[in-house]
């Protein structure tokens, strides 16, 4: 009260002033009452959305856990009791997680060296995974799999490789990652591959090599395309971003980035990209990284939804999915600390006034739809067996073979000077 209001009180009766006051605690009852109603009404309206429509998640590095943590030893681990990680299988029961695409990741460092083997090695701990739990885990490599393993309670999972870098710039190994189950890929991580530009260039940190996309990266697009595999373009620089999507002829994903209008980041994706991915029918699937949601070391849940809200603005409700990046980041914001706040989230999007049509359309609607329509742009054709150029691979960790003369290490081979003058002496006795 104010001072006047206080004096004005003051000067009423005492057993008037006791029934006020009454009054007002009864008025403040009932206001939290309603309130506590209002917000588990969307709570509870979240879950009934969330049993209906899958909540289908982009991107989760619980697999890279498992290498770090146990060198993907399955036998050391229990995902039921598994603490000190984002991901378990309580959480994801209580966060009524219907689909999950698992990360099948190796780092930069790998590149030219055993980028391939470790990736196999994550494809088969996420295997490995869905066969040790088959009770959670369905793992699944169609629209339609992914709707069954659904509507049976299970956790459809699906695998996503990070990072072109994982190929080793070769066609015979994207076509065999797809039969292994490899439904999407992102096209770089955090380091460019000799076809593609990574987000760094546009931090000036990196140096361009490809120009957004090489002649090659276009092949291994329209391969992609053919094979019926999503094209991931989170980590991937602008212009690289813009060479895709005028040349796919279906959808792609961004499996976990956010809107570069609310937070600068140039992992995130800048408004005019979100209007070409609406035109192009994609999806971005929001990003829960504090640092590509707020630009600093904290954030919180009204924060990440306050990027659905943009990217709805901007490019419409169609446009929209979830991408958590749990267990492949240091800093998740306050409210959404590991899977199994989802349905907080999801609350929270009903909370502002989002339609159900909306929501469910943002937890797995869109992306089924995506996956649909990549799929039917699926070809028998003969798939694209021309190599990449010998001098943009070449390396002393890779051979030659196939390219003509080159062999061994890749360099053609070099007589020593010594070598020359036992010939030149052999054939001079000889002779």
């Amino acid at each position: 009260m104010t001072a006047q209001e206080n004096k004005k009180f003051s000067q009423v009766k005492p057993e008037t002033q006791l029934t006020m006051i009454k009054k007002m605690r009864i008025f403040l009852f009932l206001l939290c009452v309603c309130t506590s109603y209002s917000v588990d009404q969307y709570r509870q309206l979240a879950e009934k959305l969330m049993k209906e429509t899958p909540l289908i998640d982009g991107h989760n590095d619980l697999p890279w856990q498992l290498l770090q943590r146990y060198n993907n030893q399955l036998s050391k681990v229990d995902l039921n009791k598994l603490e000190g990680t984002h991901t378990n299988i309580p959480k994801l029961k209580a966060g009524l997680i219907g689909g999950q695409f698992w990360s099948a990741y190796t780092p930069c460092d790998s590149q030219y060296k055993d980028s391939v083997r470790q990736t196999l090695e994550q494809i088969d701990v996420i295997l490995r995974m869905c066969e040790k739990y088959p009770n959670i885990f369905q793992f699944v490599g169609s629209s339609t799999e992914l709707t069954n393993a659904f509507r049976q309670g299970k956790v459809a999972s699906l695998i996503g490789v990070e990072g072109g870098h994982s190929i080793d710039s070769n066609m015979a190994t994207l076509r065999l990652f797809y039969q292994l189950g490899v439904r999407y890929m992102t096209l770089t991580h955090s380091c460019n591959t000799p076809w593609a530009d990574n987000w760094l260039v546009d931090t000036g940190n990196d140096i361009s090599e490809s120009n957004g996309l090489s002649e090659y990266g276009k092949k291994i697009i329209l391969e992609m395309n053919r094979l019926g595999m999503i094209i991931d373009l989170a980590h991937v620089s602008v212009k690289t971003m813009r060479d895709v999507l005028q040349l796919s002829k279906a959808p792609v994903i961004f499996s976990h980035s956010s809107a570069y209008a609310l937070c600068k980041h140039k992992r995130n994706v800048p408004d005019e990209i979100l209007k070409i991915v609406k035109e192009k029918g994609g999806i971005v699937m929001v990003n829960f990284y504090n640092e590509y949601v707020t630009c600093s070391s904290a954030a919180n849940l009204s924060d990440v939804a306050d990027h659905f809200d943009h990217i709805k603005k901007i490019a419409g409700y169609e446009t929209l999915g979830f991408g958590g990046d749990y267990d492949g980041v240091t800093g998740l914001p306050t409210g959404l600390e590991d899977v199994s706040h989802y349905p907080d989230l999801v609350a929270e999007l009903l909370r502002r006034k989002w339609n159900k049509s909306e929501v469910k359309a943002a937890l797995g609607g869109n992306f089924i739809r995506v996956f649909e329509q990549v799929e039917k742009f699926k070809s028998n054709s003969s798939g694209d067996d021309e190599p990449i150029p010998y001098e943009q691979i070449k390396n002393q960790c890779r051979t030659g073979y196939g390219y003509g003369k080159q062999a061994n290490n890749g360099n053609p081979p070099v007589l020593l000077p010594a070598v020359v003058i036992l010939v030149y002496l052999a054939h001079y006795l000889l002779v």
